[in-house]
């Protein structure tokens, strides 16, 4: 498929061929997803808590005798079914973050960008480089290519101090060089914005991932013969033993 190259101005200046399948085969919905799920569970601060009636302030007494008074049985107001109590289960403090395979990760940036790329949610750009630190000229390409009000993800080919500085004042708008692109900040934007350097870049890895070099001969080493078991010697001590009998 192609796809348009625009300059910074917004005018298309060529067209860039590619195949997404050269990028990932096939598209793993449930690989996409798990990575998904866990980059956002990487994101959770698992800093609640709450106290338990062990920990609200109160006393212990028992609040009115057992029976006699026609109320239900009773006993300390730190109870977790009265006002002003403790928590039956109380939350504590933890961890939400867990890892998958490094492999699978980067399995998974290259079908989210697969997919993005089949669904023509990615538009490629010739260059990015701004001489000074300007917040219009990055509104004013957005505005030109459509997406001036959608989330939008520009991965150039490195980071680019000038270009940071004139989008991170822009809402919806984040920038990450291609190398720290994953499968969340991929999916998660409504498009992307590609330099050609970039999208060289990663479709290079992606290939030499996907195609390991083919006919590579390992090195088969044969294995060493046995030695030959020398022979056992008689010791002196049990040949002078059957002498002497």
């Amino acid at each position: 498929m192609n796809i348009a190259v625009y300059d910074i101005s917004g005018n298309q200046v060529g067209s860039y061929e590619i195949d997404p399948s050269e990028i990932a085969p096939r598209v793993s919905k449930q690989l996409l997803h798990d990575a998904v799920v866990m980059y956002q569970a990487n994101q959770r601060q698992g800093t609640q808590k709450t106290k338990t009636r062990g920990e609200v302030a109160g006393s212990t007494r028992k609040l009115y005798k057992q029976k006699g008074t026609g109320n239900a049985r009773a006993g300390g107001r730190r109870s977790g079914t009265r006002r002003g109590g403790g928590h039956i289960f109380a939350k504590r403090p933890r961890d939400f973050g867990w890892r998958m395979p490094r492999k699978a990760l980067q399995q998974a940036t290259r079908m989210a960008l697969a997919s993005r790329i089949a669904d023509d949610e990615v538009k490629l750009i010739d260059s990015i480089s701004i001489a000074a630190p300007k917040t219009a000229i990055v509104a004013g390409m957005l505005k030109k290519l459509g997406l001036g009000e959608k989330t939008v993800l520009v991965a150039p080919e490195k980071h680019d101090a000038n270009f940071w500085k004139s989008a991170r004042n822009i809402e919806g708008l984040s920038v990450a060089p291609v190398a720290e692109l994953n499968a969340w900040s991929i999916l998660r934007p409504r498009s992307i914005v590609m330099t050609k350097a970039a999208i060289d870049a990663f479709r290079a890895s992606a290939v030499a991932a996907n195609n390991p070099a083919a006919g590579a001969k390992k090195k088969v080493f044969a294995k060493p013969a046995k030695a030959a078991k020398p022979a056992a010697k008689k010791s002196l001590g049990s040949a002078s033993k059957k002498e002497t009998k």
